[in-house]
Formats: structure tokens, C-alpha cells, sequence
């Protein structure tokens, strides 16, 4: 389950407000259903109260109420923020006497490369192009589809439920009125550089009440296809176009989904890239094979396992010139079968990196106090900045 970005520990209030109360008395009651009957029940309650929220803005009690079981009751917790995200992504509306049901989707493609990850405007022709291809190849026969013209990074996505809802309704209201959605796109937060990174391609897609959305969905064998088909017709017909937006970078592309899947989708699958273009960045730029580089692997969290960084070091014991962070997702823990630890020893051990030491002792995170970035396990285990050697080539160097 992925973690909302706004409730911190340190605000959470002993008393909630009666809205946050009510929230919270709806996802225990939720979590705790004996009966199909009795979900529903729940589920339209917290829905009913999480819309009027979204729309008017109002977002401090769904953190107030995510706050308290996230720190009390953690199945309850899945089943509140599961429907913050549901309302998030969804809209439904009345047009033209018929009822209408829209859901904002994603089509993230996981890219890596040495060099700089592109991100921007889509032109119109290609925009026309792969929304042709996904509606041809992934939307049920009665579904619309419009898309933004827009390669998003994560850095540009929305980062409230309250925004998101907020274009998922203006790009659901555009796509039936046949207008030209209006979107700010020129004033998006920069992207961060990354040698491995998720790219999005978003839009909304919508069907009458009651009918199918996607062709997994569709019953009619002439127009049934499974997911592996949707995905296997997509990529055929989408990379090609997507190639020439992306010179010099490898790249996947996921099957289009719902917006709040696809985001957690994308989460799991660049982590093994991310180490992948990291030593592959290290051993061309300092013209050294994978068995001189070492690695150092550390635990972070709180009170729990949330992450292990990977310091990749080149030379001195002291020093680390690339880090990589790999979080640990929903109910992903130190204890699963292969442990993530042992995920990434094995994984870097494929790349010929064979030097690797770790440290199993939970640590509090550490980020650096001038520039805000995390601090990097060394060979002797201490917490260090992530820096490459003074000699690297300028052209190579932009990373870091």
C-alpha cells in the first residue's frame, strides 16, 4: 500500500475533528466486515464523506484520519487510504441524460540511461497517435479515452488527492464536452536527474454507468482480450512511437491502468533498474569493470524497515560515489521470501559486482543538512554524502 505524502507524526493531533473521527469509525468498520453486505455499506459511507472533502478542498481530516491508523490499526489504515485513492482517480456525471463513470489512468514506462531522462510536451500528432493505440488496443468498444499531452515525471505529478481529483474531473468533463482541457503545463515542478526513473503518460478514460472501461473487462469473445494481450499489442505498437522521445535511454512500457496501480506498479519495477544503470553509469564513466566496484547495503526506518540505501563505492573505504535508495513497498518487510536484501545482493552479484558488505541493524534515515539528500552507507558503514571522483569527465558528471 503506498504511503500518502502529507501525514507526519509530528502533527498529529490528540483530539480529531468530526470529520476525521467519522473517517476513521468507517474504516474500522470496514476493515472489520463480516459480510459483503455490511463492505458496502462502509464502503459509501467513506466515499460519500471523502468526495465532499476532495471538492471542497478540505484535505486535513482525510490526514488527520490517515495519521491515526497508520499509527493504530494498520489494516484499517489500507482500507481508508484505499478509498482516498479510489475517489481520487474516479468521477462519475450525468451528460446528456446518461450516467457516466470516468477513471484518471496512467501509462508509465520505466527508462533508464547515462545520460538525462527526458521529460516535457507530447506534439499533437504523436498524442492523436497513442491515443489511437490505446484505445485500439487496451479500452473496452463504448469507452473514451482523452489524453494529456504531457511526459510527466514523478516531480510533476500531483502530489494531493485533492489536485488529483481536481484533474481527473477537469480532464473527465473535457473529454465529454469535446473541449480542450485547461492545463497548466508550463509551469511544472523541474525533474530531478536520475539515472533509472518512471515517465507517465496520463489521461482519463470513461464509459456509461455500469459498462466495461477496459478489453479485459469485455465479455464478447470478438472483442475479449486478456491483460498480457493488451500488454503485448501496446508495446508493439506504442514503443516505436515512444522511441524517438527518449534518445539514448532503454525503456519498458507498462500496461495502461488505473492512475493509483500503475504509480505503485511503476514504484516496484524501476528499483532493479536503478541498480542496473548505476553500475552500468560507474563502469563507463570511470572505465572500470563491475568486479572493482564495491557495495555497501544498509536498512533505514523508524520503527520499521522503509527503505535500504546501496552505497556504491570505487575506490576508498571512506567514500561513496553513487547511492541508490530501494523502498520497500505495502506489505513488503525484511522477512519476506527472497528478503529484499538478498533481492539485491543477488542482483548486484549478476551485474559482477562481488564485494558487497551489509548492515542488518535498523538505522534512523539520515539526509544531508546543506542540500537535503540522503547519506549513503560506505565500506565501513558510516552514512556519507554520494559524490563522484573530482577526475570525472564534465560531460559524464551531470548526474551528481
Amino acid at each position: 500500500m503506498k504511503e500518502h505524502r502529507s501525514a507526519r507524526g509530528r502533527d498529529r493531533k490528540t483530539h480529531l475533528s468530526p470529520d476525521a473521527e467519522r473517517l476513521v469509525t468507517a474504516a474500522l468498520g470496514l476493515a472489520n466486515a463480516g459480510s459483503r453486505i455490511e463492505d458496502r455499506f462502509w464502503e459509501a459511507q467513506l466515499n460519500i464523506r471523502i468526495e465532499r472533502l476532495l471538492d471542497g478542498g478540505h484535505a486535513q481530516p482525510l490526514h488527520e484520519a490517515l495519521d491515526r491508523l497508520h499509527q493504530t490499526d494498520g489494516e484499517a489504515y489500507g482500507a481508508l487510504i484505499e478509498s482516498v485513492e479510489e475517489c481520487a482517480e474516479t468521477v462519475s456525471f450525468e451528460h446528456q441524460g446518461q450516467r457516466w463513470e470516468a477513471l484518471l489512468v496512467a501509462a508509465p514506462l520505466i527508462v533508464w540511461t547515462r545520460f538525462r531522462i527526458p521529460s516535457g510536451p507530447i506534439s499533437t500528432e504523436l498524442t492523436q497517435t497513442l491515443a489511437s493505440h490505446w484505445q485500439a488496443h487496451t479500452l473496452a468498444r463504448e469507452a473514451k479515452l482523452r489524453l494529456v499531452p504531457m511526459l510527466y515525471s514523478v516531480d510533476q505529478l500531483p502530489r494531493e488527492h485533492v489536485e488529483l481529483r481536481r484533474l481527473t474531473r477537469r480532464l473527465a468533463a473535457s473529454l465529454i464536452n469535446g473541449a480542450t482541457p485547461r492545463l497548466d503545463l508550463k509551469s511544472l515542478p523541474e525533474t530531478a536527474e536520475m539515472l533509472a526513473d518512471t515517465r507517465f503518460i496520463l489521461g482519463v478514460v470513461a464509459a456509461p454507468a455500469g459498462q466495461p472501461l477496459f478489453r479485459w473487462q469485455e465479455l464478447d469473445a470478438g472483442d475479449h482480450a486478456s491483460r498480457v494481450q493488451c500488454l503485448e499489442q501496446w508495446v508493439g505498437q506504442a514503443r516505436p512511437n515512444l522511441e524517438p522521445m527518449l534518445p539514448g535511454c532503454g525503456f519498458e512500457c507498462l500496461l495502461p491502468d488505473a492512475y493509483h496501480l500503475n504509480m505503485r506498479e511503476s514504484d516496484r519495477r524501476v528499483r532493479p533498474y536503478s541498480i542496473q544503470a548505476a553500475v552500468h553509469y560507474l563502469t563507463h564513466a570511470l572505465d572500470m569493470e563491475p568486479a572493482a566496484l564495491k557495495a555497501s547495503i544498509a536498512v533505514y526506518g523508524k520503527d520499521r524497515a522503509d527503505e535500504y540505501r546501496i552505497g556504491l563505492s570505487t575506490g576508498s573505504d571512506d567514500e561513496v560515489a553513487y547511492g541508490i535508495v530501494w523502498p520497500l513497498l505495502g506489505a513488503e518487510s525484511e522477512t519476506d521470501e527472497p528478503a529484499p536484501l538478498e533481492q539485491i545482493r543477488e542482483l548486484l552479484r549478476s551485474l559482477g559486482v562481488s564485494d558487497i558488505r551489509s548492515w542488518p541493524d535498523l538505522r534512523e534515515p539520515d539526509f544531508c543538512e546543506d542540500c537535503g539528500v540522503p547519506l549513503y552507507p560506505n565500506c565501513k558503514g558510516e552514512a556519507v554524502h554520494a559524490e563522484m571522483p573530482a577526475d570525472i569527465e564534465p560531460e559524464a558528471s551531470h548526474f551528481h
